[in-house]
């Protein structure tokens, strides 16, 4: 079946769809996190939806790409600049899971930072994820980053196809989580700049 394919910046009304399609790229980590620090009597997709829906922090609808068909939320990047590290004794104060995620993210200070790559998996292979790989370039000249599951072979592969390469590496502190992925893997790709030099 044909269909139409529409690119575009999310807005605040996209919000339920990011927190489903950031749980899905992150293998349920996101709501495994969300149900550690949500109100109790609050369900856990709205409070990821009001999360996606915040106008500052990183996880926001304004760091959004979002891919439609037929107006449905189909995929999104959310990307941003890792303007500077975390401080050492943040580490601390964060659940042990998201620690090696961090010191990842640490070595990736600088770099724009591809935080969600997602496309629902009716809809892969049509080059959603490449075209929004693409369109989530702030500015070319710098390196692009990304955390991905040493799983997730078939993203990996993508994002080999792309220019990036695996620059660092950490095991996974699982706590309850459940997940298949043992390590998290950064992986960079260098700005126009360095690749023609």
């Amino acid at each position: 079946m044909m269909c139409t394919i529409r690119y575009r910046q999310a807005v605040k009304e996209d919000a339920a769809d990011l927190a489903r399609l950031i749980d899905y790229a992150g293998e349920g980590v996101p709501v495994y996190y969300w149900n550690k620090i949500k109100p109790a009597d609050q369900d856990v997709w709205a409070f990821g939806a009001s999360r996606a829906a915040r106008e500052e922090g990183a996880f926001s609808y304004r760091n959004a790409i979002v891919a439609t068909v037929d107006g449905d939320v189909v995929g999104c990047a959310i990307r941003y600049v890792i303007d500077a590290p975390a401080e050492a004794s943040d580490y601390s104060e964060m659940p042990p899971m998201f620690v090696p995620m961090q010191q990842l993210e640490d070595l990736a200070v600088g770099t724009e930072y591809l935080n969600v790559l997602a496309v629902d998996p009716e809809f892969r292979g049509r080059g959603i994820g490449t075209r929004l790989c693409g369109m989530a370039e702030i500015n070319g000249n710098r390196d692009q980053t990304l955390i991905a599951f040493d799983t997730n072979t078939a993203a990996i592969k993508l994002y080999r196809s792309l220019g990036f390469e695996v620059e660092a590496a950490r095991p996974m502190v699982k706590e309850d989580w459940d997940g298949e992925a043992e390590t998290l893997l950064l992986m960079r790709r260098p700005g126009r700049l360095r690749q023609v030099a």
